[in-house]
């Protein structure tokens, strides 16, 4: 029935080692390295990655700092000119109410003058008004 052959026993056991010795050479052992660079690599971006992460959050820190001091220098800024407008404003101010001032002073003393002008015209005139009231009374 079924003999057993060492001969072809050990010449399938010497194929079988080959075999394997042929596949691990050229199959597994670079199929191996290949996946542990590939294991390195990953390991290598995910550092990277934690890297760039926290350095774009220390960038983000830095540009709300910049931005945060930036308006607070505008707001500083905006309010000296505001002051300084309002300073500005107050001496125009006070200049068109001197300058009024001595406008209406100015107004006043003509107007003096026209009062006594006047005053004088029609106490100059009071002898002719006198006189043509007694003229309008005698016709009467």
């Amino acid at each position: 029935m079924l003999e057993l052959v060492p001969s072809l026993m050990l010449i399938v056991l010497l194929l079988f080692i080959g075999l394997i010795v042929y596949l691990n050479s050229a199959l597994y052992q670079p199929l191996i390295n290949f996946m542990d660079q590939r294991d390195m690599t990953i390991a290598k971006d995910r550092e990277e990655s934690q890297k760039l992460t926290s350095s774009a959050d220390e960038l983000k820190r830095e540009a709300e700092e910049i931005l945060s001091s930036a308006k607070q220098e505008a707001n500083q800024l905006k309010h000296e000119a505001k002051s300084k407008v309002e300073a500005e404003a107050e001496a125009m101010i006070k200049a068109k109410e001197a300058e009024l001032e001595k406008a209406y002073a100015s107004f006043l003393q003509e107007l003096e003058k026209e009062r006594e002008e006047i005053k004088n015209g029609i106490l100059s005139q009071v002898p002719l008004i006198k006189e043509a009231l007694k003229a309008k009374f005698s016709q009467l």
